[in-house]
């Protein structure tokens, strides 16, 4: 029971120890895992999915010039806010957006800004404030470390006391592990299902950086609304939204963060 309690009570320690905030929202979160290495790692991972025969990348034309000006504008409003705003080098990411052709409706961001997009999603975004919507929602997920935070969730309850090794001298031993069970690389990618609170949370602030890049949020319910409306007509779930919160559900819940929002669009919020 002694030895029980001193691990319990390490375990606390540990996770006091290990929490840090989300921009912008300030939610606590556990984090476990060295956020350089798991940037390092998932670059890696990035570039062995852009080399796979599989993956054809279009690097050229207006939807891959559309995506890579989107992307940069986000990419530059979110630096120069983070900068001005004493969050430091942490959160510098080296930002890649590519166009991946798929008939996928889906897009994704890895650990320090590498950004998938996948053609199918196209015609529904048809334009860049609905691109921005997306790729903002993406970005959102590694300006709030969810990837690192799932993993973290995952070793606490799986390892138990054994989490102390792991916290205290491994935290960057595990960053493969972070991109290996998460995002499955190997073949095909097997991508991150996130929770429901971090989607929302991904929304929230996707909303946010997509108006801190000039783009007016109120076009992210546009986008949605066009997304529900391809889900009814194939009848199929995309990808995009395998751990999404249901459509009606989701875009009431923007209709009501649009007021945030808008103040970094009319700059308000920005410095």
């Amino acid at each position: 029971m002694k030895k029980f309690n001193l691990i319990i009570a390490a375990a606390i320690g540990i996770f006091l120890f290990s929490c840090s905030q989300v921009p912008l929202t300030g939610r606590s979160q556990l984090s476990l895992v060295d956020d350089a290495a798991l940037q390092n790692e998932a670059a890696n991972a990035y570039n062995q999915f852009l080399s796979d025969p599989s993956t054809k990348v279009i690097s050229r034309g207006t939807d891959a010039q559309r995506v890579s000006t989107v992307g940069n504008k986000l990419a530059s409003a979110i630096n120069r806010y983070m900068q001005a705003n004493g969050f430091g080098d942490k959160y510098n990411y080296k930002y890649q957006f590519t166009l991946v052709e798929s008939k996928d409706i889906n897009a994704w961001c890895m650990p320090g800004g590498k950004v998938a997009i996948y053609s199918g999603i196209l015609p529904v975004t048809q334009n860049e404030a609905g691109l921005a919507t997306v790729m903002g929602h993406e970005i959102a997920h590694a300006i709030a470390q969810h990837a690192a935070e799932r993993y973290s969730q995952m070793t606490l309850a799986q390892a138990g006391g054994g989490i102390l090794g792991a916290a205290v001298g491994g935290a960057s031993q595990g960053t493969q592990q972070v991109i290996g069970q998460l995002y499955g690389i190997g073949g095909q990618l097997a991508l991150l299902k996130y929770s429901r609170n971090q989607e929302s949370e991904a929304d929230r602030l996707g909303l946010i950086f997509m108006a801190m890049a000039g783009y007016n949020p109120d076009g992210a319910v546009t986008f949605w609304e066009r997304m529900a409306a391809a889900k009814s007509s194939t009848g199929a779930q995309p990808e995009f939204l395998s751990s999404h919160p249901s459509d009606e559900t989701r875009i009431a819940a923007i209709r009501k963060l649009l007021p945030e929002a808008r103040q970094y669009y009319t700059g308000a919020k920005l410095k």
